[in-house]
């Protein structure tokens, strides 16, 4: 009982300096680096606030690549139009722009710098200083190369700098009311393949399909991880009885989608399961 009023304590006097920031921030126009997370949701819907005594506009702007999930664009400007934020798309391709076809032990980094010189440059347009992302506290313990490149072109991180956990963000998300509070994350669709690897669009769009039919079958957490012909899945651990049942359904699925070997990750769910053997390049 002590632990978890330690935890909302804690929580409250976050929350409180992150709101104390954002209104800092807010007294001019903002541009926020939106994907349609929950992250970037609630810095979204919390800016939108905070702008508003100042009369200031909050840009969630959304970089549109196929190495994103194709239902990320639409979720975007849904929530947009929720808050009242002004909705701004930037189109990119990023294999070819940032170089990235091989997939590099940097390629967070090369793509991260790709996309923000981009909003950068969009800002810069709208006459914005102020540019903000939604990297939270968790993301600085794990490989995140891509923050380097954040830091190069000063772009402010509120959650990270308020030292707000993923946990504590989707506490904050149902706060607020945002719709996608325990949406599960959907990151760039490169993390499915090993460092190395020759990514092309026709294979990231054959994983996006895979993970969205097993969304469909109830799943929750879900990764295909591509190793040449072998197909290595992970879900949360409570959902290995569920994968058995269906296993005859999910092994044909899966070979229809080009990959004759289908397996199971005993180790169940993980984010970053692909960094464990990352190649010097």
């Amino acid at each position: 009982m002590q632990d978890l009023k330690n935890y909302f304590d804690n929580y409250y006097r976050k929350k409180e300096k992150l709101m104390t920031c954002l209104s800092e921030y807010a007294t001019s126009d903002v541009v926020l680096a939106f994907s349609g997370g929950v992250d970037s949701n609630i810095l979204l819907k919390m800016c939108v606030e905070a702008a508003k005594p100042f009369g200031s506009k909050v840009y969630g702007v959304t970089v549109h690549t196929k190495l994103h999930p194709s239902g990320d664009l639409a979720i975007a400007k849904r929530v947009c139009e929720e808050t009242g934020a002004i909705h701004k798309v930037i189109y990119a391709d990023e294999l070819m722009e940032a170089g990235i076809q091989d997939n590099p032990i940097n390629r967070c980094y090369l793509c991260k710098k790709c996309i923000f010189v981009k909003i950068k440059e969009m800002a810069e347009e709208l006459g914005v200083t102020k540019i903000l992302e939604g990297t939270n506290e968790d993301d600085l313990h794990v490989y995140r190369p891509g923050i380097q490149a954040l830091k190069e072109l000063k772009i402010i991180s509120p959650l990270a700098d308020c030292m707000i956990t993923k946990r504590e963000v989707r506490e904050l998300a149902r706060e607020y009311g945002i719709s996608v509070a325990d949406r599960p994350s959907t990151p760039c669709m490169a993390t499915r393949f090993p460092y190395g690897a020759t990514l092309d669009y026709d294979q990231l769009k054959k994983v996006e399909e895979g993970e969205n039919w097993f969304r469909a079958q109830g799943y929750y957490n879900v990764r295909l991880r591509v190793h040449g012909e072998i197909l290595r899945i992970e879900v949360d651990e409570e959902d290995f009885v569920k994968i058995m049942l269906g296993r005859k359904e999910i092994i044909a699925k899966m070979k229809s989608l080009g990959y004759p070997y289908v397996t199971l990750d005993l180790e169940g769910f993980r984010s970053g399961s692909m960094d464990i053997h990352k190649i010097k390049k």
